[in-house]
């Protein structure tokens, strides 16, 4: 099997360079700023007091997702969405509203609701997964920010959670899909994972071809080795757990 030329020089097993910048929103609680190679993700996080009419009286607290793809995001103009007309964005939302909520204790939480939304500035494939790692660091940031406070007694979290794309591409399983992988990769998966190595969500989608268990295992062991990779750089970007 020949090597695949990828962005950054990169093995098939090596994900492109990730930053992670906190505090880059003057008026949000908690921001970070998510690049993977050339995706660029704001993720912003605020505690607002209150929650949902159907989480009343629960004594919990709860924590939602919005995400946006800006107009000059890609290459051609992505039309803004319309309130009610979201599809693929709603989908992906949702996503990362329940990857945070696994790592938070809602409970200690008090009825507050945090929502982290996800503005895609630059897209190169990746960037759901890009916005569930930066979105912990939003998350974290504003729940510290509160905790300084005096309005939170402890920190919530109870862990942390982060994205990462994989594929099959040309033949080659690949870590990490810059868009021209993913675009015609002929197998497309997304893991969200937690630093204990335990599984949050797989997506998984055979897009030309059918794929089989091997292939499937061998693609979550190198997701999980990215997973293992991001959830480092958010301890060494927020200090958590430190």
């Amino acid at each position: 099997m020949a090597d695949i030329a990828r962005s950054y020089n990169r093995a098939f097993d090596q994900m492109r360079p990730v930053t992670l910048t906190r505090a880059v929103m003057k008026n949000a609680t908690g921001s970070c700023l998510a690049e993977f190679g050339d995706t660029r993700v704001l993720c912003t996080a605020t505690i607002e007091e209150g929650v949902p009419a159907w989480r009343k009286g629960q004594r919990a607290g709860w924590v939602t997702a919005e995400y946006a793809m800006l107009p000059a995001s890609t290459g051609r103009r992505t039309p803004r969405e319309q309130r009610g007309r979201k599809g693929r964005s709603m989908e992906i939302e949702r996503l990362i509203g329940r990857s945070l909520r696994t790592v938070v204790d809602l409970h200690k939480l008090g009825e507050v609701t945090v929502t982290c939304d996800c503005d895609v500035i630059q897209a190169d494939g990746g960037t759901r997964t890009a916005s569930v790692t930066g979105a912990w660091v939003a998350l974290h940031d504003a729940l510290a920010a509160w905790v300084a406070e005096g309005k939170l007694k402890k920190l919530p979290l109870t862990g942390q959670v982060a994205g990462v794309s994989m594929g099959l591409v040309d033949g080659q399983l690949l870590l990490d899909l810059d868009y021209p992988e993913d675009s015609h990769a002929q197998v497309d998966m997304n893991l969200v994972g937690t630093a204990d190595g335990r599984i949050v969500e797989v997506q998984g989608t055979g897009e030309k071809v059918a794929f089989d268990r091997a292939q499937m295992d061998a693609l979550l062991d190198m997701g999980q080795a990215g997973i293992e990779r991001l959830v480092r750089l958010q301890q060494e970007t927020t200090g958590f757990g430190a």
